[in-house]
């Protein structure tokens, strides 16, 4: 049968297949695909079938579950999730992190002292890259010191993506002028109207492939995690848990900044306090 036909009624993503697909991308993931996205699961998966040359989306689930369809779960995570973001995105909490949270944090790493951010969800890299700047606006010299800053997605493509550094000139609009002109360059490789990351910039920001879901691997805590718009699309015992394992990596008085469309319920129970719009501290009980 012909790809060509994969758009036909024939090929639909009938109600099983979309379980079964969608349930693996969930067990693998914790994100969650409602029903009525059936449509638009179908359309991004047609694309991989089409790639890996199938006849079918029954075809394409018995790859998923088998031995030799283990990297293409990761492909799967990478077509059906949505990387939306910009710089200085939500500037609130950006202004919050400049005037409130770095001040200390930059005081203890002059006395010689670990600082650690992370960019949990980092998508195409403009969050992890705004607090960079954030910081060096703040201390120019900040590469001298042990000031790291983590961003992770669980897309691999997307965290390639991040660690170039290149972006379109109009992603620069919410930058200030100034940062923009120390910290991107014109891009050397001649790619178009696009800005490449500096080194200097890049220095202080660690890109990992991370899958929230499974374990961290970290030794030390964190004094401020960001992860907006990532926890919204599981459902609400696994929402419940990644906060706690957030609190859980937080130093004391150390600050979570999550998405405008999310809160975290179980606060209290967790150690966290409400500090601002989607802000939260943590108080050292839990």
């Amino acid at each position: 049968m012909a790809l060509a036909n994969l758009q036909s009624s024939q090929f639909d993503l009938n109600e099983e297949l979309f379980d079964q697909i969608t349930g693996i991308v969930n067990a693998d993931t914790g994100i969650q695909f409602l029903p009525e996205k059936r449509t638009l699961v179908q359309a991004r998966i047609s694309k991989r079938i089409r790639t890996l040359k199938m006849n079918s989306f029954e075809e394409y689930a018995d790859f998923l579950n088998g031995e030799a369809g283990q990297d293409e779960r990761k492909s799967l995570v990478s077509v059906l999730t949505t990387n939306v973001t910009r710089f200085f995105r939500e500037n609130h909490h950006f202004e919050n992190l400049r005037d409130e949270v770095l001040p200390p944090l930059i005081k203890r790493a002059r006395a010689g002292g670990r600082v650690r951010l992370w960019s949990a969800g980092c998508s195409s890299g403009e969050e992890p890259y705004s607090v960079a700047l954030t910081v060096l606006g703040l201390e120019p010299d900040i590469q001298k010191y042990d000031f790291k800053i983590l961003a992770s997605d669980i897309d691999p493509e997307i965290v390639a993506k991040a660690q170039n550094g290149v972006y379109p000139e109009r992603a620069f609009e919410t930058v200030a002028p100034h940062l923009r002109k120390s910290f991107f360059k014109s891009n050397p490789d001649g790619l178009g109207d696009t800005r490449i990351a500096s080194k200097e910039l890049k220095s202080i920001i660690a890109f990992r492939e991370l899958n929230l879901m499974h374990n961290w691997p970290f030794r030390g805590q964190f004094d401020v995690i960001f992860c907006r718009n990532v926890v919204i699309y599981f459902d609400a015992p696994t929402s419940e848990r990644i906060w706690a394992k957030f609190a859980n990596q937080l130093e004391p008085n150390g600050m979570l900044y999550v998405g405008h469309s999310e809160r975290v319920g179980n606060a209290d129970q967790i150690g966290l306090e409400t500090v601002g719009v989607t802000a939260y501290c943590k108080t050292g009980r839990s």
